[in-house]
């Protein structure tokens, strides 16, 4: 029998303990009458237990229009058990789910814990979900930036914490340093059935030369890169087919990447090669609100680097602060700063770059 078709007989959800007929009829019961996060969580169970070989997901639409993708079952399993396998998850091991099931990472949390016999707490998904956990420890559980921003002061209520959906700037990085709980950033989108590949970013020692820079393969991935390079994903257990990325890297080896940028969003600003990830990372230090840079049309370079901040700013402070950076090349110095009341952002929480750039009205 599919492992799908079966519990882990250490499962447990809230609580208590299942057979498959009773987590159905819990799940028909959170269709009918529970609150939203929980209709998401009974309408993934009720498919999940189905007997169908398959899931059909949709994606955050962070790089494009959401769609809707179709999952084996199975190969949702092999996601779980090398996940597991890479943080040595054991039955009876707490996890939290504070994510929506709308989505992958949610899904497969549910996945990990009827896969693994982890005992599952529910929380409804909210930027501080361990405000209401009542000071319970957790073995694993994974966030959004925004959450992990939020439970910064009670994070070591969690052994382990994975952190995807949006990049984690390098100022959170810096106060979750000295946290009890390992925390690691994630590289994944829902065709791979959420992370392919991790990162350590807290707990490192800067002095002894450790960085924070490159991304690790899970078990039984490989990674290659094409002509533009851009990361290729071989992952058989979790994909049929290989998977050709939009993300620009430094390839370590075929287990090891440093990320860079979307190709996608490389701005050409007069014949020079701008990746707008890699300067955002020299500004973070000085830009304290939330802000990204863009190319904008422009008839002499072709394209213009500026800088779109969320909030109040003095631009003319800001472009004085940009100029001192020793960090950054004259080349990656915005020429125009563009401040907006509030940027437009996915579901998951990721900005939105182009819609936003379109409330500039330009």
């Amino acid at each position: 029998m599919e492992k799908y078709k079966t519990l882990h007989n250490h499962f447990k959800f809230n609580g208590s303990s299942y057979t498959i007929e009773e987590l159905q009829s819990l799940s028909r019961d959170y269709v009918k009458k529970g609150a939203t996060n929980e209709r998401s969580i009974g309408e993934f169970l009720l498919n999940w237990l189905d007997e169908n070989e398959t899931v059909k997901v949709s994606t955050s639409g962070s790089t494009g229009k959401p769609k809707e993708v179709e999952l084996y079952k199975s190969k949702m399993v092999n996601s779980a058990l090398a996940t597991g396998e890479y943080f040595k998850l054991k039955p009876k091991d707490s996890a939290l789910l504070c994510l929506s099931a709308d989505y992958i990472a949610g899904k497969m949390m549910l996945v990990r814990a009827m896969v693994l016999g982890l005992e599952l707490d529910c929380v409804s998904p909210s930027s501080d979900p361990l405000n209401v956990t009542n000071g319970k420890h957790y073995d694993f559980c994974a966030m959004v930036p925004m959450q992990l921003q939020n439970s910064i002061n009670t994070i070591n209520q969690i052994n382990t914490l994975i952190v995807g959906g949006a990049a984690v700037s390098q100022v959170l990085k810096n106060k979750i340093q000295n946290t009890s709980c390992h925390i690691y950033e994630t590289y994944g989108m829902t065709e791979t059935i959420t992370h392919v590949a991790i990162k350590k970013i807290n707990n490192i020692n800067f002095n002894l030369g450790v960085t924070d820079a490159t991304y690790k393969a899970l078990p039984n991935i490989a990674f290659s890169i094409d002509e533009r390079n851009c990361l290729v994903i071989n992952a058989p257990k979790v994909s049929d087919e290989v998977v050709v990325t939009n993300d620009v890297v430094n390839l370590i080896s075929e287990i090891e990447f440093e990320w860079l940028g979307r190709f996608d969003s490389i701005i050409n600003s007069g014949g020079v090669k701008l990746i707008p990830e890699q300067i955002e990372s020299k500004l973070t230090p000085i830009i304290t609100n939330r802000f990204f840079v863009a190319g904008l049309l422009d008839e002499k370079l072709g394209q213009k680097l500026v800088l779109i901040v969320e909030g109040e700013i003095s631009a003319p402070t800001l472009m004085t602060e940009i100029s001192q950076l020793s960090s950054i090349s004259k080349y990656e110095k915005p020429k125009e700063v563009y401040s907006l009341p509030i940027f437009i952002e996915t579901k998951t929480g990721k900005i939105q770059r182009k819609e936003t750039i379109e409330l500039l009205n330009l």
